[in-house]
């Protein structure tokens, strides 16, 4: 009911071209939808921030963490290595939910990010920070482009650009999400084309920069693709960075070995500006629950090469704040 719901909603805005704002979540069971002109002051987002822009300095960047023991991620590691074998899935993205404690504010986290993507939203039910590298898709002069992220190294490491290309489960990880996002994209347009494979991008990672490995796919639309906005994003998601593959039989795996509800972490956001669309992936995720506690939400993909002790090291790792 719901998916059908946004599809129209958003069907309905693009069609009248005003420019607007979308907030959805992993499974499609929450969603928000607001013309631009009509966003309230606790919803703030950025897309395509520049990282030479200034702000302020934070100095109490302290950030604790309390998450899942490695017994306990081991235990939901070997679930999904047992489902590989078996031939259910090839790649699954794997996430946690860890509880921590900072002094700093949601919206001091949000003013003080520099990253591609950033979202602020508040409101009765919600309340949560997200900033991401990762952008989900982008349309343009009537084409699609998605940049599927798989693969992160220290970029402090020696040699760290050559190991990352050079490494051969992050290669099959990355060919596999290509391949997925690829083939989405084939659901919704023409001419599928994979125009960069496995580019490097350094991004900031709190007191560390990291590598990120990504590709470029694109397809083409048809002239009144505003119009069908709905139905473009709802056949794309969830995500397929943020899932794995296959990507139905992945996604009820997940939800059985994950044993929490993701929300709007892994959902995307994102602005039809009245032209051309842009979105993002909501990985980099910390929301206050009702109690006032923090939660930030984080993972990586798994795959039969995978080494339980370096993923459960990747899902600490991305527990951070980019100042």
């Amino acid at each position: 009911m719901s998916k059908e719901l946004i599809k129209e909603k958003l069907n309905k805005f693009g069609s009248s071209k005003e420019p607007f704002l979308f907030v959805l979540s992993y499974d499609l069971s929450k969603f928000y939808i607001q013309k631009l002109s009509n966003l309230p002051s606790t919803i703030k987002f950025e897309l395509n921030f520049k990282e030479h822009q200034k702000i302020k300095t934070v100095q109490k960047n302290k950030l604790e963490k309390f998450p899942l023991s490695f017994e306990e991620y081991k235990k939901k590691f070997d679930t999904l290595q047992d489902e590989i074998k078996e031939g259910n899935s090839y790649l699954l993205n794997l996430t946690a939910k860890t509880k921590i404690k900072t002094l700093i504010s949601l919206d001091d986290i949000y003013e003080n990010t520099q990253v591609k993507f950033k979202l602020r939203f508040q409101n009765q039910d919600e309340d949560f920070v997200c900033f991401s590298p990762e952008r989900f898709v982008e349309i343009k002069k009537n084409k699609i482009f998605t940049y599927p992220m798989k693969g992160t190294i220290d970029a402090s490491i020696v040699n760290a650009q050559a190991r990352i290309l050079g490494d051969i489960k992050e290669m099959a990880e990355h060919t596999m999400v290509v391949d997925l996002l690829r083939n989405d994209l084939g659901i919704v347009g023409s001419k599928v084309r994979v125009e960069k494979f496995r580019y490097v991008e350094k991004i900031n990672a709190g007191n560390k920069k990291l590598f990120q490995v990504s590709s470029k796919i694109s397809a083409n639309l048809q002239n009144n693709w505003h119009e069908n906005i709905g139905d473009i994003l709802t056949s794309l998601l969830p995500a397929g960075s943020i899932t794995g593959t296959p990507k139905k039989k992945t996604i009820e795996i997940l939800n059985k070995v994950e044993e929490y509800d993701r929300g709007f972490y892994t959902g995307i956001f994102g602005v039809f500006d009245g032209v051309n669309l842009d979105s993002s992936v909501m990985i980099r995720f910390i929301e206050k629950d009702k109690n006032a506690e923090l939660f930030y939400k984080s993972g990586g993909g798994i795959t039969c090469d995978s080494n339980v002790e370096l993923e459960y090291q990747e899902l600490l790792d991305k527990i951070y704040l980019p100042f």
